[in-house]
Formats: C-alpha cells, sequence, structure tokens
C-alpha cells in the first residue's frame, strides 16, 4: 500500500480489528503504550480505542517535545528577550506555553519582541534581515527536529552570522522511555514506537527495551491501519511469549536511521550532563547542548541565564499525566480550568498533547465511560 486512502480502509480497518479480538486472552488486561504524541490524537481522532476490546488499554507516554520542557525553560528563554534585548524566536507550538509571567504570546502583547517562524532557519534569516539585533532561537524537539536546527548551525557557521545563537532545548526519546521503564508505578506489557523520532534514529536503538525489560516495540505509522496493525503485532509477540523490536512503518523508517541526519547532530550537538523533564524529574544524558566548536552560536554561553525553576499550576496534574499515571479527564482541572483556549498546562497547548487530544477528540465519551 501507498496511498492515504488504502490506510484508512474501513474493510481492512475491520479485518485488523477482528484479528485484535482473536488473538487477546479475556482474562488478560494489556498496558500498552503509545510513546508519541501524534500517535495519540490519531488514535482518539480516528476513534480507534472504540475498535479495541475493553481489556486494551492504551496508555500515552512523555513523546511531546512541548509538554515534557518545564516551564522554567520558556522563561529563560524570554528573560534573554526581556531583559537582554534579543529576538525570540520558536516555533508556534510554543507560542502559547505558560509561563510564569504568561506566555510567549502574551508576553509579546505586552512588548517583548517574540517572533513564530517555521523553521531555524527563518530565525537564520532574521538575523541577516536585522544585523543590529540578536536572535535567539528557542530550539525544542525530539531527534525529529534537532537535525534542521543542527544544520541551521552550520549554515551560521558558514556565513559567520555574529548576531544568531541556539537555545537548545533539544531532547532525546531513548532516556525517557529508559526512566518510564524503571518507574515503580508504572506497570507496561509493550511500546507502541515512536514514527518520527524512528525515522531518524531508526529502531535499533530499542533493543534493549526487549533484551533488558522483556518489553515488545513496535515502531509505527500514524495512519488508522498503522496502529491496528502495530497492536496486532504486539499482540502476536505477547501471545507467543516473545519481546522484539519491530517495524511496522518500514516504508519511512530505516533499521539503521538517516545516517546523514545522525552525521550532522553528532557534528553539532553533544549529550547534556542531565536535564529536567516535566513529569519525570532530571534524567541524565537525555538532552542536547552545542559542542564547543558551535560555543559562538550558543546563547547559554554567550548570555547570562537565570535558571528558573517554576512548579505546575496549583491543582494541574500535568506531571502524573504525563508519565501516563492519570488519564487527561482525571486532571481536576481537565475541560474545566483548563482548555485550549485556555490552557493551564502544556499538554493542553501543543498539536501533540495528550490534554488537548482527548479534549478535542474524546473527552466526553472517556468522561461517560467512567
Amino acid at each position: 500500500m501507498k496511498y492515504v486512502d488504502e490506510f484508512r480502509d474501513p474493510a481492512l480497518i475491520r479485518q485488523a480489528a477482528a484479528e485484535i479480538r482473536a488473538l487477546v486472552e479475556p482474562q488478560r488486561h494489556y498496558r500498552i503504550m503509545e510513546v508519541c504524541g501524534g500517535h495519540t490524537h490519531a488514535i482518539h481522532r480516528f476513534g480507534l480505542a472504540d475498535l479495541l476490546p475493553p481489556n486494551i488499554d492504551l496508555i500515552h507516554g512523555p513523546g511531546c517535545p512541548v509538554c515534557v520542557l518545564p516551564a522554567g525553560r520558556v522563561d529563560d528563554g524570554l528573560a534573554l528577550a526581556e531583559e537582554q534585548g534579543a529576538v525570540f524566536a520558536t516555533f508556534g507550538d510554543v507560542m502559547r506555553v505558560p509561563g510564569r509571567k504568561g506566555s510567549p504570546l502574551e508576553r509579546k502583547a505586552r512588548g517583548v519582541d517574540v517572533r513564530m517562524v517555521y523553521s531555524p532557519l527563518d530565525a537564520l534569516k532574521l538575523a541577516h534581515r536585522e544585523p543590529d539585533r540578536h536572535v535567539v532561537f528557542f530550539a525544542i524537539g525530539f531527534e525529529t527536529t534537532a537535525p534542521s536546527t543542527a544544520l541551521t548551525l552550520r549554515r551560521a557557521r558558514e556565513l559567520d552570522v555574529p548576531n544568531f545563537s541556539v537555545f537548545s532545548n533539544h531532547v532525546t526519546i531513548i532516556p525517557a522511555i529508559r526512566a518510564i521503564l524503571d518507574s515503580p508505578d508504572m506497570r507496561l506489557d509493550a511500546f507502541i514506537g515512536p514514527g518520527h523520532v524512528s525515522t531518524v534514529i531508526g529502531c535499533r536503538p530499542y533493543q534493549f527495551i526487549a533484551s533488558d525489560y522483556g518489553k515488545p516495540i513496535v515502531a509505527s505509522g500514524f495512519e488508522p491501519l498503522d496502529l491496528l496493525q502495530s497492536i496486532v503485532m504486539i499482540l502476536r509477540q505477547l501471545r507467543e511469549g516473545r519481546a522484539e523490536v519491530a517495524n511496522q512503518y518500514a516504508r519511512v523508517v530505516p533499521w539503521d536511521g538517516n545516517a546523514a541526519a545522525l552525521r550532522v547532530l553528532a557534528e553539532v550537538f553533544e549529550l547534556r550532563p542531565y536535564f529536567e523533564w516535566r513529569g519525570l524529574g532530571f534524567i541524565s544524558q537525555s538532552a542536547l547542548q552545542l559542542r564547543e566548536s558551535y560555543a559562538q552560536w550558543d546563547a547559554e554561553r554567550r548570555f547570562v541565564v537565570p535558571g528558573i525553576r517554576v512548579t505546575d499550576p496549583l491543582g494541574a496534574q500535568c506531571g502524573e499525566v504525563l508519565k501516563g499515571v492519570l488519564k487527561p479527564h482525571e486532571c481536576k482541572l481537565f475541560a474545566g480550568e483548563c482548555t485550549p483556549e485556555r490552557p493551564v498546562g502544556a499538554l493542553m497547548v501543543s498539536s501533540e498533547g495528550a490534554c488537548a487530544a482527548y479534549h478535542n477528540y474524546g473527552h466526553r465519551r472517556a468522561g461517560a465511560a467512567h
């Protein structure tokens, strides 16, 4: 199959759902985590949970980079614009993330120079057009978006652009999965592996999940049939007592990843000793910082960064939701004080946030079921 409508074919979807029902053991409860926020949205958008037996529980994971970023990091980046005169440039997803003094969009309304860009190169172009201003690109994302930041930094060095730097918040998925596996309050049977991240890193890095923890993981695409096929592949492994890494998304994901992307990441970035994740705490070697050879374009070396720490708003249970301990509709603020129009936590802001997915596609049905 190669066309989108084939991956949404009702007959094939019914066939996959029937195979899932045939594979489940009625007395067993299955807890499967979809790591990627894009998968969470696809599951709710297409109503896939309604096709599954009641003893399959899909648990959303930490694969939303805006959601796992502590609010203090956004405040740190905005401080460079507010207190030190820089231009704060970032993706649209970050613009509405609540901080200590409001979101970047609200700070922009109060006069802080905040610009939305569609790529890191747009931020570099801003620096070219306004040579008297320093442009800080607030970089965010997993290994999916990090190569574009790396290529932009390489371009900045080639052009010797002095008024451009990157405030890196790029994180890596493997340490987060390991932290979840080591968490005493998480019981999982298997993982639906991230699709976009896997296009860069491949499937080989997931092998520890199967070999060390005995959990199957299947890298999956984002269409309805992709996700149902991935669940079929997981259930076959569980039924047969196997734990392996499998690649359902082979039409896009190479087993060893994207060699060119991995090379540029290794050239520009190195692992931080530790980095704070919302809900998961400090995780060692889980984020990327610029190498010494790119220090000239590292905002954290060029500016004094306040290092602001911000706790989640009172009543918000973002951490528990991020870890999959709570479903979004179980948060006290969900759909009341916290909505996509008036977000209290980042999980309601991002296009990959679990709370936004539940609110936009499924919270009434989820609430009625509990």
